[in-house]
């Protein structure tokens, strides 16, 4: 099977997915309301108590919360790909001349519609409240990127998770356990330097970290030291690391 060919089979099962978008769309509800509520409750909840004024902290947060949002939407990625897997509609994908790979890139790219539409939601919403990036178009632009880079890597992760689980719930319990360490445990929410010495060494070498220093730096115009350089190692270190587990489990099954 050639690059080219199952990059071709790869987006036709994308179109699948947007398709099943368009005759369900109740399934976007999640990432319609859940970076609303984000933003909403936590920067109302923690804007005082953390930088004094709300809307100080709103220019902090926004960026953070964006990436929080990706996280969680890959969660409907890995239940969505473990319902079609029990429904059987895979089993039928394999009895087709199509690249083993297909079926679950194509899952994924088809996905990439909630994850720009959680981003817009969040930075459109900020932007509602008071937040003001100060970046070029470029930086945006560069920023989104990043967000979009990232959530691809993710899926990866959640892929794997939906392929192994044996039931919807099982993957909703991996999949929360994953998240919350890696977003609670992070300085999505609050400064590093804030938080006590023996979290600061955690949240300093977690992924969601250095994304969330990138995207901060790009959008409001901030020295971005190495966090790029480290956001674009972890995103093609868990590629090149969880993409051959996921098509290798989904192959087995």
């Amino acid at each position: 099977m050639s690059p080219v060919r199952a990059a071709r089979h790869s987006l036709t099962l994308a179109r699948r997915n947007l398709t099943k978008f368009r005759h369900t769309p109740d399934q976007l509800l999640d990432v319609l309301l859940m970076p609303v509520t984000f933003v909403l409750m936590f920067v109302f909840l923690f804007g005082n108590a953390v930088s004094g004024d709300w809307r100080t902290y709103l220019q902090f947060v926004i960026p953070g919360i964006a990436v929080q949002a990706l996280m969680f939407a890959t969660l409907g990625t890995a239940v969505s790909l473990n319902t079609d897997l029990r429904t059987g509609i895979f089993d039928r994908f394999r009895s087709l001349p199509v690249a083993r790979s297909a079926p679950l890139v194509g899952h994924i790219l088809g996905d990439a519609l909630k994850y720009v539409l959680s981003i817009a939601l969040v930075f459109g919403f900020g932007a509602v409240l008071g937040f003001r990036p100060h970046g070029g178009p470029q930086a945006l632009l560069a920023a989104l990127g990043l967000l979009l880079a990232f959530a691809f890597a993710m899926c990866w992760i959640a892929t794997l998770i939906g392929v192994v689980a044996r039931t919807a719930e099982v993957v909703q319990a991996l999949s929360l356990v994953l998240i919350f360490p890696f977003t609670f445990g992070s300085n999505v929410f609050v400064p590093t330097g804030k938080l006590p010495g023996w979290l600061q060494a955690w949240v300093r070498v977690n992924p969601v970290t250095q994304v969330s220093d990138a995207v901060r730096a790009f959008v409001l115009d901030r020295p971005a030291g190495d966090s790029v350089t480290w956001c674009l190692l972890w995103t093609v270190a868990i590629i090149v690391v969880f993409a051959p587990l996921a098509v290798l489990a989904y192959r087995r099954r």
